[in-house]
């Protein structure tokens, strides 16, 4: 399991990190909270957008277009600040 420095409720981080994960069959203990979706693990624009809309039809929440996701953390800090109590 990796470390996390993120204050996200362990079920919120857990549900992101196995979404992100399923997108490109990458074992969620590979995820690291830190890690760049594009640089260190590949994705691409369309990948990140399929994300975000499972995250959102998951979540209840809408994630604009202007909100800087870069690496796993901000995905997951992002969700658990704007879901409702999961």
């Amino acid at each position: 399991m990796f470390t996390s420095t993120t204050t996200a409720p362990k079920s919120i981080q857990q549900q992101v990190l196995r979404i992100i994960s399923k997108r490109k069959a990458i074992k969620a203990g590979r995820l690291r909270i830190g890690s760049s979706l594009s640089q260190e693990l590949g994705f691409d624009t369309v990948d990140v957008v399929d994300i975000i809309l499972e995250l959102e039809r998951n979540f209840h929440i809408t994630i604009p277009d202007e909100v800087p996701l870069a690496t796993v953390g901000d995905f997951v800090d992002y969700v658990a600040s704007h879901a409702k109590a999961a």
